[in-house]
């Protein structure tokens, strides 16, 4: 059994959080926060007061559940088997939540959530499906995202070369209002159109039509899943007893510990729900990593025993009742017991997380303001789109992409080693399509690294993550050591209509990364995949390993145990 209360930190915690938790009942910064202040934050009201509408979705979003309903019966009346999400950032982390926490219910169809342009992994998708009975999810806020349009041309002439296609009715746009998206979607007649509200940001939309559309489609009941966000947010409503507001205790937390150095909000999360802690990661990442500072969030690393974790962690256990957690429940306990803070959050079953989305989202606003920053724009992530844009129109002029230096993967670990610090952490950067080999191998690695110089590991998808932690690696604080694995891009797939492939504009995307990093006077190296992205991956995990001679000096030096008698 755990040894504290869920909800709170261990009591050794106590004088961090207890002085911020007095700020915010001294400056009624709840009261603030529901009433929509923008000065929480900044004197400057913009992409602040346009920004907080997912305070109150919920009652927006009861008013679109016949539109919701419409939309599920049309799929079933186009006998719809797949449904691709084609989205980027907040567009697609919720609904990959949704999808890998609850699957597709009882006759209902199969999500695929495509964020990707690596060509690879376009082609797994389009060979999992049947053209003509899939339904297409077209979802960007501005409804101009180059991936999602270069994906929408890709589907769109795949469906209207299958036959017995219902053409545009087999797809269906999530935008805001008055976008290009919406515009485009009127001329092709798509079969829906669902407008959000304009007032919410991506990486807060999941309760909002972005998250709940494609949920609808795998069957979810909406209705329960925004009562139980309702609940939290009435328990977030609590501004005289802030210890026993949820959103506001973690936000203290988080805030409060970060300042004190643990600005690593490492999630441990219940096997089924293993894919929440990548929508935290494009949350907090993107809404804190600024000005120099930031939460440093955590992801789907391998759970160690504690004497591999430093000292700027700040565990989080979300633990869904009834899953398989006896091994989870005990490292958790070995954490406790090495006096580094835990919080647990517990849910009851999955329709919780409506419940968790909403503590999150209050809680990063929270943090925000303890923090200093403002927690609703993210204005480094332009500069790698920036710098894309450049690649592809020298591409266009030359036919050539720059030049890359790639390092040996045998000499990274060499590289890393050099560069490694106390509060140091190492981030993988994989434009690959995803796969069980490589998942292995990066945990691997990811082991390697905690095991040998006790530091936080990140990984993730390009370009996926140029729109959530991509934030945080540019403007957030300077602790970070960049990896950025490329893949062959072969073979690769034309974009129609475009003068390059998706293999190409997954390349140009890699180097204007790069770019923005080294810019920004973060380290960051390059390393071609090959034809075997595991096995590179794995010969960067072997360059940790002691040598043979080091492991028998090792053995050797070990003192003898006193024998007992």
């Amino acid at each position: 059994m755990p040894t504290r209360l869920p909800d709170r930190l261990p009591p050794s915690f106590g004088p961090t959080i207890n002085s911020v938790l007095e700020g915010l009942t001294r400056d009624r910064v709840v009261d603030r926060l529901w009433n929509k202040d923008h000065r929480l934050w900044k004197n400057d009201p913009t992409e602040i007061s346009n920004r907080l509408g997912w305070l109150n979705v919920q009652d927006q979003m009861r008013q679109q559940i016949d539109q919701l309903r419409r939309c599920v019966t049309m799929a079933k009346e186009l006998s719809i088997r797949d449904v691709v999400l084609l989205g980027m950032g907040g567009s697609s982390l919720g609904p990959e939540v949704f999808r890998t926490v609850f699957g597709s219910q009882k006759t209902a169809p199969r999500l695929w959530v495509l964020d990707s342009t690596v060509p690879g992994w376009v082609r797994q998708v389009t060979k999992a499906i049947s053209p003509s009975k899939t339904l297409f999810l077209v979802a960007s806020k501005s409804g101009g995202t180059i991936e999602v349009m270069s994906l929408f041309s890709h589907f769109w002439l795949l469906v209207s070369k299958a036959k017995g296609n219902h053409g545009g009715k087999q797809f269906v746009a999530i935008t805001d209002p008055g976008t290009g998206l919406e515009q485009m979607a009127k001329e092709y007649g798509f079969g829906q159109i669902f407008t959000n509200p304009p007032d919410i940001g991506g990486r807060y939309s999941v309760l909002s039509l972005f998250g709940l559309v494609p949920a609808a489609l795998l069957g979810l009941d909406i209705t329960r899943l925004l009562d139980r966000a309702d609940e939290m947010a009435e328990r977030c409503r609590k501004q005289d007893a802030m210890a026993a507001n949820p959103g506001a205790y973690l936000g203290a937390a988080m805030g409060s510990l970060a300042k004190s150095g643990r600005d690593k909000v490492t999630i441990i999360a219940s096997p089924s729900l293993s894919t929440f802690g990548l929508w935290v990661e494009q949350l907090l990442a993107e809404s804190t990593g600024k000005e120099g500072t930031g939460l440093i969030p955590i992801a789907q690393e391998p759970v160690v025993k504690p004497k591999a974790y430093g000292e700027d962690r700040f565990f989080v256990y979300l633990k869904l009742k009834g899953d398989k957690n006896g091994a989870l429940d005990r490292a958790v306990q070995t954490l406790i017991k090495a006096q580094h803070p835990v919080l647990q959050l517990d849910l009851k079953d999955r329709y919780d997380l409506g419940a968790e989305f909403f503590r999150w989202e209050f809680a990063t606003a929270v943090a925000g303001h303890v923090l200093g920053i403002h927690p609703f724009d993210q204005p480094n992530v332009q500069e790698s789109k920036d710098n894309t844009n450049r690649v592809l129109d020298a591409y266009q002029s030359t036919g050539r992409l720059p030049e890359q230096t790639g390092t040996d993967p045998k000499k990274v670990a060499q590289d890393l080693s050099h560069h490694v610090q106390a509060g140091t952490y190492v981030s993988m950067l994989a434009y690959t399509a995803p796969s069980r080999s490589l998942e292995t191998a990066m945990g691997r690695l990811r082991k390697a690294l905690m095991g040998t110089h006790r530091v936080a590991t990140t990984f993730g998808y390009g370009p996926r993550y140029l729109h959530s932690t991509g934030q945080l690696h540019k403007g957030g604080p300077n602790t970070g050591l960049f990896v950025e694995l490329v893949d062959r891009m072969k073979p690769d797939l034309a974009i129609p209509g475009k003068p390059f492939s998706f293999g190409t504009l997954a390349q140009a995307q890699a180097a204007g990364d790069l770019e923005s990093l080294r810019a920004h006077d973060r380290h960051a190296i390059r390393i071609p995949l090959g034809a075997d992205a595991a096995a590179t991956v794995n010969r960067i995990a072997d360059g940790f390993r002691p040598s043979t001679k080091a492991r028998r000096r090792a053995t050797k030096k070990k003192p003898r145990r006193a024998s007992r008698r």
